[in-house]
């Protein structure tokens, strides 16, 4: 049947294909964090400070969020399918490219356009949002971030290991192999989109229109994407900081001991889940103001126990048990909405996420390079005592039902 075809409901998707998915998001946003734990060494071979070197993923976020903006929202007008298959080949070939430049302005560029069509990510919560029966919505969301979690784990911790015993050229070679590989399985792991029907397209740039038209009416959304803009860059600056931190001749541990650490973030995998079948039980912004007061213990003492790597166990287990969290929650506070209009609500919630997440990457380098660690947590502090006093104002509103 078409995709096309009206008056009939899209079939749900398997167990099977909620987890082929999750596995794809994984490898393609795996891409964007291979160069946290390995930073350092590609500062040092392009000749680049450390203040510096924070502009390649800066400028990967910022594209990525320009792509979300341009591009995702083709995905309430255009089959799912056919616009993963071809952002997911544009993003093979530009891990070529930064395989092979031979300056950092080329491999800058390469990794900026890498951003710029790592679309498939976002395109895929909206395909399943609307392919799982209504009270499985937080399960079935909280699945693919684990997949998200999990790309960016091995991405962390495979980098952080190959680096160590080969160099940071061999990652991206890795990487390059690993999306070929995807890019080649994609068409098979989607199928057929089903019969959801999409909609005429007026004209483009009222495509684009729609984007903000949709925010402007949806204020809860809008805060939601302010949260967890504030959590992205809290996110992007710990790991950036911290790869810098631990390698410094204060404390002097190698990438492969970053990469190590980094695999804190495994415990995602199993508490997201189940953060998100609680959340479906008491309500998406209690749970979300939950995890925001835990992640608030935890930043505070990455300041008192930074100064070895088992000491930074301890608040990084709380934060990447409940970071993931705040995310999910935020997105169930739209993803309930009409299906016609969640992929650009998607659309604006993940731009103003990824802008957060560029400006803590610039931030993570440069306070860690001005201030040290101690000016990195005090920062860190700030952005996570933000994120409650919001997630605590959106609860209430919520609750006594107050318009914004």
């Amino acid at each position: 049947m078409s995709e096309d075809a009206e008056g009939t409901a899209p079939a749900h998707l398997t167990r099977g294909q909620e987890y082929a998915l999750a596995v794809t998001i994984a490898v393609v946003t795996a891409n964007a964090y291979y160069i946290h734990p390995i930073i350092g060494e590609v500062a040092a071979a392009f000749g680049i400070s450390e203040g510096r070197i924070g502009i390649v993923p800066a400028l990967n976020q910022l594209a990525l969020a320009l792509g979300i903006l341009l591009l995702l929202p083709l995905g309430d007008f255009y089959p799912n399918r056919r616009l993963c298959i071809l952002f997911v080949s544009g993003q093979t070939l530009c891990l070529l490219g930064m395989v092979l430049a031979g300056d950092f302005a080329l491999f800058t560029a390469a990794s900026t356009l890498l951003g710029f069509f790592t679309i498939a990510p976002y395109l895929i919560p909206a395909f399943a949002s609307k392919r799982v029966a209504p009270e499985r919505l937080g399960q079935v969301t909280a699945l693919l971030t684990a997949g998200v979690i999990f790309g960016i784990l091995v991405a962390r911790m495979g980098a952080g290991i190959i680096a160590e015993h080969s160099d940071w050229h061999t990652v991206y070679v890795c990487a390059f192999a690993l999306m070929a590989a995807v890019t080649a399985f994609l068409p098979l792991a989607m199928k057929s989109e089903g019969t959801v029907r999409k909609q005429p397209v007026a004209s483009y740039r009222g495509l684009i229109g729609s984007v903000f038209a949709l925010a402007a009416k949806h204020p809860d959304m809008r805060v939601s994407a302010v949260i967890q803009g504030l959590n992205f860059a809290m996110f992007t600056a710990t790991w950036l900081a911290l790869a810098l931190h631990l390698t410094s001749p204060a404390l002097g541990y190698g990438t492969d001991s970053v990469g190590y650490l980094a695999g804190i973030a495994a415990i995602s995998i199993f508490t997201t889940p189940r953060l998100g079948r609680w959340a479906d039980r008491i309500g998406a912004r209690r749970a979300r103001l939950a995890a925001a007061l835990v992640q608030l213990a935890g930043v505070a003492l990455f300041w008192p126990l930074g100064g070895s790597i088992a000491g930074l166990l301890v608040p990084l287990v709380l934060v990447n048990m409940v970071g993931p969290t705040i995310d999910v929650t935020g997105r169930m506070t739209f993803l309930a909405l009409a299906p016609e209009i969640r992929t650009r609500l998607t659309t604006f919630y993940i731009v103003v996420m990824f802008v957060g997440g560029a400006i803590g990457s610039a931030l993570g380098t440069a306070v860690h390079d001005a201030g040290g660690w101690a000016g990195t947590c005090a920062m860190l502090l700030a952005m996570s005592l933000s994120v409650v006093g919001l997630s605590l104002l959106a609860e209430r509103r919520w609750r006594q039902g107050e318009a914004w």
